[in-house]
């Protein structure tokens, strides 16, 4: 949720009903990420959470300065992401901070249960963002984690609906993370086209870059993202090639300027093919839950019957 995560869009899913997080490395440095949490607590009093991801960067961002405000502000849950967050784990749970791991294989997951993770966002295959190199769906995906698994797990990645909700609890998860969708809604703040982008697309909306540098990202499918993907396969592994058409300016100015849905390489999941409207969040969370109740309920009248 780069460029999205902000106080605004946390806030309102924490007052729907669901948890909101805040993207830390979505601000400049860790002084701004101080002002925004205090931010979002003028515009909620419901928990929301924070988002810390640990992925290969040319100039890794400051992490003990962004750690230090989020145990500062008294942050209470946060969601980690990307390779090795055992020490980060460990400094979170020094201080009282829930701790969700965010993964994409079983073994990850393991690892991070291992370092004292307190929950697990277990991310499919459709995800977008990161989804790993071992191309793992979520059908698999979380049935496997229940089975292997001793902390509880959120379903994540393509999900968007209260259908998928109710598939979700029958897998085993307790809940569903969700990126892609709330990225459709009226509160997210990003340009209206972008959401109609959304709108429009549909499963096959998105293709895979980074692939060559065993940094897989899922965005959307773009005159750029097209061309990022010819010039790996012309010279694979090299990020200079392709550095123009990803940086991450390119991103924040598509998403909060120009609304310009093709010249820039933006994350997106293949959940696409199941948006087709842009509700506020309250709207979203509550048709989920309602659908999600609907099926249980007629599922167990189906049983029943048996």
């Amino acid at each position: 949720m780069h460029y999205v995560g902000y106080a605004e869009m946390a806030s309102t899913v924490s007052n729907a009903g669901g948890l909101g997080i805040i993207t830390a490395l979505t601000f400049p440095s860790a002084e701004a990420l101080r002002a925004e949490i205090r931010k979002c607590r003028t515009m909620t009093e419901k928990p929301f959470g924070m988002n810390l991801t640990l992925l290969p960067s040319l100039a890794p961002p400051d992490y003990p300065a962004y750690i230090q405000v989020v145990i500062d502000e008294g942050i209470k849950i946060v969601e980690t992401a990307g390779r090795k967050p055992d020490d980060f784990i460990k400094i979170f749970k020094k201080h009282g901070i829930i701790v969700i791991h965010k993964c994409v294989a079983i073994r990850h997951a393991l690892s991070a249960q291992r370092a004292g993770a307190d929950m697990l966002s277990v991310d499919g295959f459709e995800c977008g963002g990161h989804p790993g190199e071992e191309d793992i769906g979520n059908f698999v995906l979380l049935a496997k984690a229940f089975l292997e698994l001793d902390i509880p797990f959120l379903a994540s990645g393509g999900v968007g609906t209260g259908r998928q909700l109710a598939a979700a609890l029958a897998l085993g998860a307790e809940g569903v993370n969700m990126g892609t969708r709330f990225m459709a809604t009226k509160e997210a703040p990003v340009h209206d086209n972008i959401k109609q982008a959304l709108v429009n697309g549909n499963e096959l909306s998105t293709t895979l870059v980074f692939r060559s540098l065993n940094n897989t990202e899922r965005v959307y499918k773009n005159a750029t993202s097209k061309k990022v993907v010819e010039l790996e396969a012309e010279k694979p592994g090299d990020f200079s090639v392709i550095r123009p058409y990803v940086k991450g300016e390119n991103y924040r100015v598509s998403f909060q300027e120009s609304g310009n849905s093709e010249d820039s390489v933006w994350s997106a999941g293949i959940v696409m093919g199941l948006i087709d409207d842009i509700p506020t969040c309250k709207e979203l969370l509550d048709r989920m839950v309602a659908e999600a109740e609907e099926v249980i309920t007629r599922l167990q009248s189906r049983v029943s019957k048996l």
